[in-house]
């Protein structure tokens, strides 16, 4: 849908999860010195200021980042922190990185982008935040993308998959197309990111990718709401060939949120 942008809920708790577990695979991928290519089907705007009134309306950031970073969640050698860090010197003390800043971050040259946004405003934002980096973005359906774009050069590389769920049909699209991508890139590793709702949309979807990948690592984190009414109580992920190290560092990860 055009209508989601992401600074109502940039930083929030399942951007620390998200965030932290890419940052930290992306980096265990440029350990080896072979170029890699990163994909990402729903990329937002890429920088967020929050203290943008749609940020602090929601207040998710709050209840997010701030908590994570009051506590000490991430020592300053972290790659989530050191994003965060280089982020902030560029553009200010309440600039934060969505996954595609991210990426750019910790990627090298002679790595590869493709960022897919269909939002009229949020591309013409990413474009902009992405100018010092050398990255593709295309304004295109994000999941088109994925196929259209796969298998990539290099053929090392993640994709991350991070629809609204606006759509409801998302949750039935994702694993027929996550299987599609896989049989077209079955060297790649791919990211999906789903919400945990009090009606839990996510268990039929997360069913069937578990048949499909038996191998995948399937992560979840609860968290309390940021707010009355909010509906979101947890963040999950489902990864398709998981860098090694990274079920490990998904439970470190859980240990923080469980001492939140």
């Amino acid at each position: 849908m055009l209508s989601y942008q992401h600074l109502y809920h940039a930083g929030n708790m399942a951007d620390v999860h998200k965030h932290a577990l890419l940052a930290w695979m992306l980096n265990y991928l440029i350990q080896k010195d072979k170029p890699l290519t990163y994909l990402e089907t729903h990329a937002g705007r890429g920088l967020y200021d929050l203290t943008a009134d749609e940020a602090l309306k929601t207040g998710e950031a709050a209840q997010g980042i701030r908590v994570a970073e009051a506590k000490g969640w991430f020592p300053p050698d972290h790659p989530y922190a050191k994003v965060l860090a280089k982020v902030r010197a560029a553009h200010g003390a309440e600039a934060y990185p969505g996954s595609p800043l991210i990426a750019a971050n910790i990627l090298r040259p002679d790595d590869h982008i493709h960022l897919a946004e269909l939002h009229p405003q949020e591309f013409l934002a990413l474009a902009d935040a992405m100018l010092p980096f050398a990255a593709i973005a295309y304004k295109q359906d994000g999941l088109a993308m994925a196929l259209s774009r796969t298998p990539p050069t290099p053929r090392r590389g993640l994709m991350l998959i991070d629809p609204s769920y606006e759509v409801k049909a998302d949750y039935e699209a994702l694993p027929p197309l996550i299987a599609a991508v896989h049989r077209k890139w079955n060297v790649g590793t791919i990211i999906l990111w789903y919400p945990i709702l009090p009606t839990a949309p996510h268990k039929p979807m997360l069913a069937a990718l578990e048949e499909a990948f038996p191998d995948g690592l399937r992560h979840e984190v609860s968290f309390g709401p940021a707010r009355d009414g909010h509906r979101m109580s947890g963040s999950g992920l489902f990864i398709v060939n998981p860098p090694w190290g990274t079920e490990e560092e998904a439970r470190r990860l859980s240990a923080r949120f469980r001492a939140a």
